[in-house]
């Protein structure tokens, strides 16, 4: 655990490079609002979540990586229990966590005052690499209770835990670049991973279409739960993405913020 975040850090900013590069070069859409005036907001919002999970873990130290050590530790969790391999263990609890994060995305949709903390995320007007760090404070602060909770009842290995996350953020990070892929590559690659344009349909405007396509990492899950859509019903090209704001309001910080809270929206 010594270098964990000095190596999901370094994995994360070398892919959003990457992809922040690959945007610029060979873009799906044309952007509806500048880059730079979203970015500063998205940006200012993913270091005050960082900020936020630095609060909480003076509170609890445990967090996500530490609560899998301190399960593991205590002998506590499903996973304690069974005799399997490393490799295999590795791989349910990765299974395990993944299905997880589905379920509370869904989840985020269908409770109303989840959705008013959600749709922060959902406003964005474009959709690009910054949008997958794009998320209201307390949300994250929430979903990190639960990853804990979680890892507490499952007690996954500590590279479980490290992996997984390195692999949701560079899928979320993947699945919302405003990336063109090749038709038949993205075909073959959404059998398994979500993919930029199977995501974007999630991003619409429309809430039938937003309604679907939970996944962030693996694309079984809403195959297997009928929440899949294959593409948006006005096409990549012309589709709105968004919320109902189709004006430049999401990409102000203190708008942002505080959407959550306004009346009457």
């Amino acid at each position: 655990m010594e270098h964990e975040a000095l190596i999901r850090l370094s994995i994360f900013f070398v892919l959003f490079i990457a992809l922040a590069g690959v945007e610029t070069l060979l873009p799906r859409r044309v952007r509806a609002i500048p880059r730079r005036k979203r970015w500063v907001t998205n940006w200012s919002v993913s270091i005050l979540n960082t900020l936020t999970l630095r609060l909480m873990a003076f509170a609890l130290p445990a967090l996500a990586a530490g609560a899998a050590f301190d399960a593991q530790t205590q002998g506590w969790g499903l996973l304690q229990h069974f005799a399997l391999p490393a490799w295999f263990e590795v791989v349910i609890a990765i299974l395990i966590l993944d299905f997880a994060i589905w379920f509370q995305h869904l989840v985020t949709h269908k409770v109303p005052i989840l959705w008013r903390l959600h749709r922060v995320h959902h406003a964005d007007r474009d959709m690009d690499v910054t949008t997958a760090i794009r998320f209201h404070p307390i949300e994250i602060a929430l979903s990190m209770l639960l990853k804990i909770g979680l890892v507490y009842a499952l007690g996954p290995s500590v590279l479980a835990i490290i992996l997984f996350e390195i692999i949701l953020n560079s899928t979320a990070m993947f699945n919302h670049a405003n990336i063109r892929l090749p038709l038949s590559l993205d075909r073959w690659v959404r059998l398994i991973l979500v993919t930029p344009d199977m995501h974007r349909v999630h991003h619409s405007v429309h809430r039938h279409e937003h309604d679907s396509n939970y996944g962030f990492s693996l694309s079984i899950w809403d195959r297997m739960f009928k929440t899949y859509i294959a593409q948006p019903e006005a096409g990549h090209d012309e589709m709105l993405t968004g919320l109902r704001w189709q004006d430049e309001s999401p990409a102000k910080l203190g708008w942002s913020l505080l959407l959550p809270f306004k009346k009457n929206n």
